[in-house]
């Protein structure tokens, strides 16, 4: 194994499904989207034993630089690695390109290539394994499940979960994983053929129902009386109530409040207000299509049950109706009565029955500013910056005739 480069100089870069992947890669690369437990960087450097930046767009690069150095490992960010696919990665020698059929999974190279998007190494390795792609966005919620037991058992190898209390009622306790100062009390879990984890510092509180597997990340929190089923991932420090199911939740965002959200994703600093629904299933049972930015129209997912794709910062007020398959945009705040469009655009403010107007970006800033300072976290300058430039790349989408 060279563990000497994969030490020092590996490189997860953004590939063609980015585009596929907005609005939630307008503020992250691919890297960072949370699948299972772990995010697709943590999941990586995990299992190479390593850190890695990042290839992603020049707006982006400031807080998520590149470092290039000689004797680099670059790997797609769409790939969430395996053993056997790590086991080959650690096996390539300088000029190898590793594919499976038209799809490039890693290059090992001397230096930082001149054309790297046409770049292929001189000697192509063809990989015969299996692995989960992340390269559209309802891949996030549909493949959580199996990703979710691959990151339990990568985290909990030859690890002791922390006591779980008497006052809890659990089916298949070796299925339930709790780290360090995690709480949980009077609630109910059924873990029978799932993997249930618990992270530092997470709360379920009293009366908490959790069925199928489930990652509650570090520092989030269920509400008392939530009702959550298999398939679903709590990012760190949100606060999730009312009622989840197959639904990944990526960080620091909020659903406190009854409501219904099943086969969604959110993004980072999202609030879901009081009383919101997502529909999930069509009234005719159809093929749920779903807005596509790269394509700029509504493209078919294959899945009868989709619901909603939200980007970061983005809110929605008390008792929104959302149809099935909605996609919002970063910093919208949807609000009004009446069923809501299926696409909202970023620094969108309104909807339903309610006139839309822009989101003043001058605003929407100072609103990250307090929300960020609520979580003790500080709003920076390459944070501001992002979102001017996300401000700028989706203006087109918010001209009526867009959507």
């Amino acid at each position: 194994m060279r563990s000497y480069f994969l030490s020092m100089n590996v490189i997860l870069f953004d590939n063609k499904h980015r585009g596929d992947l907005l609005p939630l890669t307008f503020t992250r690369p691919q890297a960072d989207i949370r699948v299972g437990i772990l995010t697709i960087r943590e999941k990586w450097e995990k299992r190479l034993g390593c850190t890695t930046s990042t290839y992603t767009q020049a707006y982006l690069s400031q807080k998520y630089p590149v470092l290039a150095k000689e004797n680099i490992l670059f790997v797609s960010a769409s790939v969430c690695p395996t053993p056997k696919l790590v086991e080959t990665i650690q096996k390539m020698s300088l000029g190898d390109t590793l594919k499976q059929k038209d799809t490039v999974i890693a290059h090992y190279t001397a230096e930082f290539p001149a054309d790297f998007e046409n770049y292929c190494g001189k000697n192509i390795i063809e990989f015969d394994g299996e692995y989960t792609a992340i390269e559209y966005l309802w891949d996030i919620f549909s493949k959580n499940e199996q990703e979710l037991f691959s990151d339990f058992y990568l985290i909990t190898q030859n690890r002791q979960s922390q006591p779980v209390s008497e006052t809890n009622r659990i089916i298949a306790p070796e299925n339930v994983f709790l780290e360090e100062g995690a709480k949980i009390e009077y609630a109910i879990i059924n873990a029978k053929d799932a993997k249930v984890y618990i992270g530092k510092n997470a709360e379920i509180m009293e009366g908490g129902l959790l069925r199928g597997s489930i990652a509650v990340c570090e520092s989030a929190q269920i509400k008392m009386g939530a009702k959550i089923y298999g398939g679903t991932t709590i990012g760190p420090f949100s606060k999730i109530g009312g009622e989840v199911n197959n639904a990944v939740i990526l960080g620091y965002s909020n659903k406190a409040h009854d409501g219904y959200l099943g086969n969604s994703v959110l993004g980072e600093w999202c609030n879901l207000g009081a009383g919101t629904n997502t529909s999930n299933l069509k009234n005719n049972y159809d093929i749920v299509r779903l807005w596509n930015y790269k394509t700029k129209n509504f493209q078919r997912t294959n899945l009868q049950f989709c619901g909603l794709i939200m980007g970061d910062h983005s809110k929605t007020g008390i008792n929104v109706m959302l149809n099935t398959g909605t996609v919002v945009g970063v910093f919208a705040n949807v609000f009004g009565a009446g069923y809501q469009r299926n696409f909202y655009p970023s620094f969108h403010w309104g909807g339903g029955t309610t006139p839309i107007q822009d989101y003043k970006l001058d605003a929407a800033i100072d609103v990250a500013k307090r929300v960020y300072e609520r979580r003790n976290r500080i709003f920076t300058d390459m944070d501001s910056q992002i979102l001017y430039s996300v401000h700028n790349l989706t203006e087109e989408f918010r001209k009526i005739d867009n959507y």
